[in-house]
């Protein structure tokens, strides 16, 4: 768990397998990639940092945030929902956000069911891989 605002776990596995894993786990249960952010990459190219592997995954199902955006347009702040996948303590951790939590922010009750369903289903993604 990651602080009560996401769902993870670490995975004794090669970061780039796991990586792949999780899109693949991210496409069976409903979601798309359709943003990914190489946070390696970029701190390398902007700051000179050398990081370890570390990619940030925006996966959105479109008929959820269909739903979202016809209650309450500002929503689309919390969207895509973010995964992400670095090295950690010699393997792999993957953590999800947690939708639930963030939307709890909002006072929006009309969607804390698609909340809800968005949330079981990333959190069957981190438990699939």
């Amino acid at each position: 768990m990651a602080a009560g605002y996401g769902l993870g776990r670490s995975i004794d596995r090669p970061f780039e397998e796991v990586v792949e894993d999780v899109r693949k786990a991210l496409a069976e249960h409903g979601f798309g990639v359709i943003t990914e952010i190489d946070v390696r990459r970029t701190l390398k190219d902007k700051l000179d940092l050398d990081r370890p592997p570390y990619v940030i995954l925006g996966a959105c199902n479109p008929g959820f945030a269909a739903k979202v955006l016809a209650t309450e347009p500002e929503l689309g702040l919390f969207l895509p929902c973010n995964v992400i996948v670095y090295e950690h303590q010699g393997g792999t951790r993957v953590s999800a956000v947690d939708p639930s939590a963030l939307l709890e922010s909002t006072g929006e009750g009309a969607v804390a069911d698609v909340a809800g369903e968005v949330r079981t289903r990333l959190q069957a993604v981190v438990e699939a891989l």
